[in-house]
């Protein structure tokens, strides 16, 4: 890879800010698969790893998708969107770790891709039977998010300090032992 990172976890957890507009340009192809690859190697419940990505880069297509869900309309400037895919259970015993699991591969591809200088936001898919028609997986499968991702228009966003009051205090959420 050419563009070695230089930012610990921590500074990529610390930083990472949603971008939601993106510069005219395509992702590098090496940026893409180390994105791709954080996801995949997510944890996962007993190791199930019940996830797909349908990867889209169409200009188009990503038009298309930025009418699945009302907050969706990164999508259309995204460089790349990266449907998350989970199979569809009816079951309602089912374990939610699936979710959970999906957590964990979306959150790793968002801060390595910001590692890489490249900005991220989620769209939650509100309308299924649109998100199964323009991604074809089949109905035993669910998509209940898509990953933007892209340069940031502005790229002083990646290095833009942290808003003050921007999350609540640790010791307004903490608790030992009990609440």
């Amino acid at each position: 890879m050419t563009d070695e990172p230089t930012m610990s976890t921590w500074q990529a957890v610390s930083s990472k800010r949603m971008v939601r507009e993106f510069a005219d340009r395509p992702l590098d192809p090496e940026h893409l698969v180390r994105i791709l690859n954080a996801g995949r190697r997510a944890a996962s419940s007993k190791n199930l790893q019940r996830w797909e990505f349908i990867v889209c880069r169409d200009r188009d297509h990503l038009r298309e998708l930025a009418a699945v869900g009302t907050w969706a309309d990164h999508l259309a400037g995204a460089a790349v969107a990266i449907a998350l895919v989970t199979p569809r259970s009816r079951d309602a015993d089912d374990p939610l770790s699936v979710m959970f699991d999906l957590g964990m591969a979306a959150a790793n591809m968002m801060h390595v891709a910001w590692e890489l200088g490249i900005g991220s936001v989620p769209a939650t898919v509100y309308k299924q039977d649109l998100a199964r028609s323009l991604l074809g997986y089949p109905a035993t499968h669910h998509c209940e998010y898509i990953l933007s991702f892209g340069y940031p228009a502005d790229p002083g966003v990646l290095t833009a300090p942290n808003k003050a009051g921007g999350r609540r205090a640790l010791e307004d959420i903490l608790h030992e032992e009990r609440w």
